[in-house]
């Protein structure tokens, strides 16, 4: 099937910099990392003995990378895997600690050299919040309270005890604390009614500790599962949780038989941006069903595995999820990140899946050395809209189209931080044409503009080890600047940042 493009109308871009009281939580740029493949054996932990460059174990290479990220918060360990894990296997001499098997990915057996101590101190060296997903399908009401204790308490008692032995003197003072994890499918095969009376028994032991007040997540819908929110939201006291999760992932292809990461015509990414951009109605629809329960949407809706999913890359381990990342990733990277900005009312908090080789990652590693992904530098790139107040705009764009499918080929969120400055990320999905878009700036009379981007001449292409800038954030110069007016030529195939004060 041939796939045209064609314009509507000119392309326009009102950015009212003078209205919104939203404000972006910094926490939509969260990350997840969890045991599967080489995410964090080998990702992110090497152990101390290693000849790979590490700091108490931990790759040096991608601290720095994640530390220039400013990453608000990570999620561990999993995911499918924190239905399984029993933290009490993974403190104390490493050496003395029992190995398990991973039975969800790939069957590999881990020796628990990573575990509590051992993510919290990575989440206070790269300066992120630490965000663990409690065990409900496997474990007790008992362990998870007790992993609370050991984490947070700051008095004397016997996981605080424990926990000083362990080498931690202070409590870490955690405050993101899921109740479980697909509770519907890996997490326990629960129906929504008995979930929900599992969490309000879970959470109930869930304490505040030293101060410390927990944000307790429930374990939300999958995809399009109306129902399971529905049941939550009915069955579970507001005043027991902070945050309900839905978890949506990109496919190009079906569940069944997903298609490659690198080997795609336009039709397929086309189909997978609009697949992307379905989050919207998902968040639409979920988040009616929470403002009938939560008119003051006080209740954060928490976006925790979102991206991309295709066949495994040739030659890997089935189990271990490990997917190139193209410029179409960082297209659905950018659409997603508008969206939950758009929806900033109701979206607290989302993490990429995953942070390191695994899904749609944002740093590849091999033995040796790390490549940054097409998706780290959107990342990069929209920095300035974490914490930032979320703009009124109104977008006129020209549609790309492919069968009987239709997309404006321009997609963009606007902000302002702190300092007044206005931020405005652009990405033009037509992989074929340069995009002139007028850009009316409301409400400030801006002097300087600055702008960054990435593009790249395909739609699959990616970074290598061999070549590590095939895709790589640049300075942006094709804009001028005529009082409130700014034309910007916006590149096929890419994605900017533009920044006005």
């Amino acid at each position: 099937m041939l796939v045209s493009f064609f314009s509507l109308a000119q392309n326009r871009l009102i950015v009212n910099t003078d209205q919104g009281d939203i404000k972006i939580n910094k926490h939509i740029y969260g990350h997840f990392a969890e045991h599967l493949g080489r995410s964090i054996y080998g990702g992110i932990w090497v152990g101390p003995d290693s000849d790979i460059p590490n700091e108490d174990g931990y790759r040096k290479d991608v601290m720095e990378a994640l530390i220039n990220l400013e990453i608000p918060n990570l999620r561990w360990p999993g995911g499918c895997f924190a239905d399984e894990y029993h933290w009490t296997d993974g403190i104390g001499d490493p050496a003395e600690r029992p190995k398990m098997v991973n039975t969800h990915w790939g069957g590999v057996t881990e020796d628990n050299s990573f575990g509590t101590h051992e993510f919290m101190n990575f989440a206070k060296k790269i300066g992120t919040e630490p965000y663990i997903t409690g065990n409900v399908g496997s474990g007790s009401v008992e362990e998870m309270s007790k992993w609370i204790e050991y984490i947070n308490f700051d008095g004397v008692s016997p996981m605080a005890d424990l926990r000083k032995r362990n080498g931690q003197d202070e409590p870490w003072g955690i405050r993101y604390w899921g109740v479980g994890n697909e509770s519907w499918g890996c997490g326990g095969n629960m129906t929504p009614e008995y979930y929900a009376n599992e969490y309000r028994r879970y959470a109930t032991y869930a304490r505040n500790y030293g101060g410390n007040r927990l944000y307790k997540i429930a374990g939300g819908a999958n995809n399009w599962d109306y129902n399971w929110t529905e049941v939550l939201m009915k069955n579970i006291p507001l005043n027991m949780m902070d945050g309900l999760s839905l978890h949506y992932y990109t496919i190009a292809g079906s569940w069944e038989n997903k298609k490659s990461a690198t080997d795609f015509d336009k039709e397929t990414y086309l189909e997978t941006l609009r697949k992307a951009a379905f989050i919207d109605e998902l968040i639409k629809r979920h988040g009616t069903i929470m403002d009938k329960y939560d008119p003051e949407k006080r209740i954060g809706m928490i976006i925790d595995e979102w991206g991309t999913w295709f066949e495994v890359e040739p030659g890997t381990n089935p189990g271990f999820l490990y997917q190139q990342n193209t410029m179409r990733d960082a297209h659905v990277a950018a659409i997603s990140l508008n969206i939950f900005n758009k929806n900033a009312d109701r979206v607290h908090m989302a993490n990429i899946a995953q942070t390191v080789n695994v899904l749609q990652a944002i740093i590849l590693t091999n033995e040796t050395d790390l490549i940054l992904t097409p998706t780290y530098h959107v990342f990069d790139l929209y920095k300035p809209h974490k914490d930032a107040t979320l703009l009124s705009h109104d977008l006129k764009s020209e549609e790309v189209s492919f069968g009987k499918e239709k997309m404006e080929a321009l997609n963009v969120s606007t902000s302002r931080s702190e300092d007044g400055t206005v931020n405005i990320s652009i990405a033009n999905i037509n992989p074929d044409k340069k995009i002139d878009l007028d850009v009316v700036l409301r409400g400030i009379d801006a002097k300087n503009i600055t702008a960054e981007y990435i593009t790249a001449p395909a739609i699959n292409s990616h970074n290598t080890f061999e070549n590590k800038e095939v895709v790589k954030k640049a300075a942006f110069k094709d804009f001028k600047l005529n009082k409130e007016n700014l034309k910007v030529s916006v590149p096929a195939n890419s994605i900017i940042m533009l920044r006005a004060k």
